[in-house]
């Protein structure tokens, strides 16, 4: 049986995620935090920023953009700007 967390991006109570899928603090709040519907939702965000603005996470300007921009969507609701995609209602 899986655990449960309250899913501050969703504000439910959600499945949480099976183990720490990112490193550092932000790892660990986001596994803490963040269920398993919200994540798979920055997942396709992540894919369409990482496309449309060409980001090599060899980069560590680009790594620290899309660090940023996940902290700002999971945590403090901020809809990514990705050109040509309106978020459904």
């Amino acid at each position: 049986m899986g655990r449960t967390v309250f899913c501050q991006h969703l504000q439910k109570e959600d499945d949480g995620l099976d183990f720490q899928f990112y490193p550092g603090e932000v790892g660990k709040r986001i596994f803490d935090n963040i269920g398993k519907t919200a994540w798979a939702l920055w997942q396709k965000k992540q894919t369409m920023l990482i496309n449309e603005h060409k980001l090599s996470m060899m980069n560590a300007e680009d790594r620290k953009f899309l660090e940023e921009t996940m902290v700002a969507f999971l945590f403090e609701g901020k809809e990514p700007k990705i050109e040509g995609f309106t978020p459904q209602k």
